[in-house]
């Protein structure tokens, strides 16, 4: 077999076997493979295509190209979510502890943000103290004992997964739904869930723009994912106004908690409610999801996630209270984006609001970056709010007083507002298992 006849039969359009598909990923994971040959394969695929068997046997080689991590001694059901990147996507913060106070075993491998996208990693080491290193022993030791853990990555898992998303970066192959999916679900796979959520952002602020888009990818996701023996649901979610009002990883973390605490917004809330009632009923804890909601709304308003949370943080050497009293480490300063007249925003946009988060510090634009975990963006209003001239539209936390007042044109350049009222898109557009 040459990976030069296997370019040649996918430029023509033909299908390729599962042996075929395991040659290159083997070529690509051991380096036999050159670069520029990849990158031919790349742009041979993202014309031709994959079908839905090419794009399973696809991901299951990249799930096997490195470690598979093991779960079964946590139990029979093992669940797993994953959001393709959002602004202020918040929602593992609160939904891993509420799956876990709900009585579902919870062990979570997370990674940092990296563009205009947050990381759950980032977002937790602005916890003091708090670890995200454990070695897979401490990782499954601690769910054994209290049910839960979020940690990063420490295996190495799919590496030929990363090998290609570094051509497919440079080859304008990024938007290739074969290989979106097989990215998404091998990384699943090979951290040893069998009970998989996907949150498929939608809108400005997402990857993903369009409905139509995030449907066509939705559906090879879970088809995929029941071809490989995996339970996928996926869930479209609207990303053209940020998660919450809080952009930046210790005010996501704060929001977080209020979330947990029965507080909080409620598109937070309802989001993080729904994927977790999902779960329980993949799990076989409930019948349906009304009663899985309503049992969940309990846990959150009697404190019992929250109580979760914290024995986690604790669990991995996090100090909680400075995040609880309020005395917290805070930017040096905050500054207010005020409303130039009256009316009712019909715009809050998320990638404009992301740019400027990231233009204060909080993201990075290549792995090892250093990011401000104190610096952000509090949204005061969102689409639908009524505001009159003068109202403060968002809060800017930055270090930098320069910084702070360039981020407070771009928050500015985010909003629209329009005479009569409007109403913001539906949060879950539609749930395709």
């Amino acid at each position: 077999m040459r990976i030069v006849d296997l370019i040649e039969k996918k430029k023509k359009g033909s299908t390729y076997t599962r042996d075929e598909i395991q040659f290159i990923i083997d070529g690509i994971t051991n380096g036999t493979i050159a670069d520029y040959q990849i990158s031919a394969w790349l742009m041979a695929v993202w014309f031709a295509g994959m079908n839905d068997d090419e794009t399973a046997y696809l991901t299951e080689a990249m799930a096997k190209s490195g470690d598979m991590l093991d779960l079964s001694s946590l139990g029979n059901y093992i669940v797993d979510k994953h959001s393709t990147g959002g602004v202020g996507d918040k929602i593992t913060l609160v939904l891993i502890p509420l799956l876990a106070a709900a009585g579902l075993p919870v062990a979570k491998l997370s990674g940092r943000g990296l563009g205009h996208t947050g990381g759950t990693i980032d977002k937790l080491e602005s916890i003091d103290g708090f670890r995200t290193d454990l070695s897979i022993e401490e990782f499954l030791t601690q769910v054994k004992k209290i049910n839960v853990a979020i940690a990063s990555q420490t295996l190495e898992l799919t590496p030929a997964d990363g090998k290609l998303y570094a051509l497919r970066d440079v080859t304008a192959t990024v938007d290739c739904l074969p290989f979106i999916c097989s990215s998404v679900v091998s990384k699943k796979i090979a951290s040893g869930a069998n009970i998989i959520i996907l949150d498929v952002k939608c809108g400005s602020g997402a990857f993903i723009k369009t409905k139509e888009q995030a449907e066509k990818l939705s559906e090879l996701m879970v088809s995929v994912g029941h071809r490989l023996g995996r339970d996928i649901t996926a869930v479209i979610t609207d990303m053209n106004q940020p998660l919450g009002c809080a952009v930046g990883n210790l005010l996501e973390v704060v929001e977080s908690v209020d979330v947990l605490k029965g507080k909080g917004p409620d598109d937070v809330r309802d989001l993080s409610v729904y994927f977790a009632a999902l779960a329980l009923v993949k799990a076989k804890k409930f019948e349906n999801l009304e009663d899985a909601e309503v049992y969940l709304c309990k846990l959150l308003d009697d404190g019992s996630a929250f109580r979760k949370f914290e024995e986690m943080v604790s669990a991995q050497h996090g100090n909680l209270l400075p995040i609880e009293d309020g005395t917290y480490e805070k930017a040096r300063y905050v500054l207010e984006v005020k409303s130039a007249g009256c009316g009712y925003v019909s715009r809050c946009d998320a990638l404009s609001i992301a740019k400027a988060c990231k233009m204060l510090g909080a993201g990075r634009d290549k792995k090892g970056d250093e990011i401000n975990h104190r610096v952000g963006i509090v949204l005061a209003k969102k689409i639908g709010d009524e505001v009159k001239n003068g109202d403060v539209l968002a809060y800017v936390h930055a270090d930098d007083e320069n910084l702070g007042k360039a981020a407070c044109e771009e928050v500015a350049k985010a909003y629209e507002t329009v005479s009569e009222h409007v109403y913001a898109e539906k949060l879950i557009y539609k749930t395709i298992c």
